[in-house]
């Protein structure tokens, strides 16, 4: 999965992760009750790790073109 996200420079990136996982995890066990069963097995929906990169100024069309045709999963 691939996010272009605008943020606060002052707002800690694992402030942020931490937020988008606990958020998308709620709506979507929320949304897809059978997760919950995952959730409860491993006590959590999402892995602890990720990866955050920069793009050093490239154009927002750029980046969202290339996340736009990044394979999507079946």
């Amino acid at each position: 999965m691939h996010l272009l996200v605008n943020f606060p420079p002052k707002v800690a990136l694992s402030r942020l992760v931490n937020s988008l996982k606990g958020v998308s995890s709620r709506r979507m066990r929320t949304q897809f009750p059978e997760l919950a069963r995952h959730y409860y097995r491993a006590n959590k929906l999402w892995s602890g790790s990720y990866f955050a990169g920069s793009v050093g100024g490239a154009p927002i069309s750029v980046l969202r073109q290339y996340i736009e045709q990044q394979n999507r999963p079946v």
